[in-house]
């Protein structure tokens, strides 16, 4: 079983316009509502990708029914810590040059009785799952040292898996080992605090992870495709060429496709090219809908890793 930790989620609100003038008045083209959070996406991708996936996290009382039932539409196990309150909406703007603007909710605070008890949650459903993955930021009211105290309660023979931004990652490498951390590019440079511009400067400043105890390192390049290293081998993973919808839970199907490309054991290359073909497929769905298999396999045919 594949876990999936949630502690922020959201209904991200895509809206398409001809074009985005600040300061003037916008018509909108089109509107998607979707109920995610990227772990929820990424319980998703694993789940259309025919593994076995549990979700668990932070939920809230007004729209939890809803989150719920796109998840169970998926075939995805589920139960909730539930707070009072609504949960945040995140809003996507993309306009006709494909530009993303992204205005992102902090929603309610989440109290720490509520914290703890995730916590234990965790510890008990987490002996049953092979890896365990846990992405995205934290509600209002806790603090990036959650991440660490969710971790450390996971047993030492599930595969962790982070997403999440710098002062979480740090909580979470110093709470237990990491099996993968996933940053995109801006992350990237945002922990090793150097600019990269090559594939090879991007081996290096993934370096920083690895030394700091992460076995793996899976870095997103958008329409670039990917780099995978674990610091003895290294391998980048082009994208094909498609029409992008929409950029947004590209990154979440990367790494549930990696999640099942670990539970069948296949090769780094491989499971590089598993993690490209679901994030390709990803950009070409509208809003935050995820990859469909079809598109999946299609993609996954045409695209080839090589070492670097």
């Amino acid at each position: 079983m594949i876990l999936s930790i949630c502690p922020n989620p959201s209904i991200d609100c895509t809206i398409e316009l001809d074009s985005l003038n600040v300061g003037m008045l916008n018509r909108i083209d089109s509107k998607v509502e979707t109920y995610s959070g990227k772990s929820l996406n990424v319980a998703m991708g694993v789940a259309r990708l025919g593994e076995e996936s549990f979700a668990t996290g932070f939920m809230f009382d007004d729209h939890g029914r809803m989150f719920e039932h796109v998840l169970k539409k998926d075939g995805v196990k589920y139960n909730f810590i539930y707070n009072e309150g609504r949960a945040r909406v995140n809003y996507k703007i993309i306009d006709k040059r494909s530009m993303l603007t992204e205005i992102n909710d902090r929603g309610e605070t989440v109290k720490r009785e509520k914290q703890l008890e995730l916590i234990e949650y965790v510890k008990d459903i987490s002996k049953t799952a092979e890896i365990a993955v846990m992405s995205g930021s934290l509600p209002k009211g806790v603090t990036p040292e959650f991440y660490g105290e969710v971790l450390s309660v996971i047993p030492e023979n599930v595969k962790v898996i982070v997403d999440t931004e710098k002062a979480n990652m740090l909580s979470a490498i110093k709470s237990r080992e990491i099996f993968m951390a996933k940053p995109n590019q801006r992350e990237l440079e945002s922990f090793a605090g150097t600019s990269v511009y090559t594939l090879k400067d991007m081996v290096k400043a993934a370096g920083k992870y690895l030394d700091m105890g992460v076995k793996n390192v899976l870095v997103s390049l958008g329409a670039d495709g990917a780099v995978l290293t674990d610091g003895t081998d290294s391998y980048y993973c082009k994208s094909a060429s498609v029409a992008v919808n929409s950029t947004v839970g590209a990154g979440d199907c990367m790494v549930a496709a990696a999640c099942v490309g670990l539970t069948k054991g296949v090769p780094m290359h491989e499971l590089l090219r598993m993690s490209v073909a679901a994030g390709t497929a990803a950009v070409t769905t509208s809003g935050t809908n995820l990859f469909y298999k079809d598109k999946y396999n299609e993609i996954y045919s045409k695209i080839y890793s090589q070492k670097i």
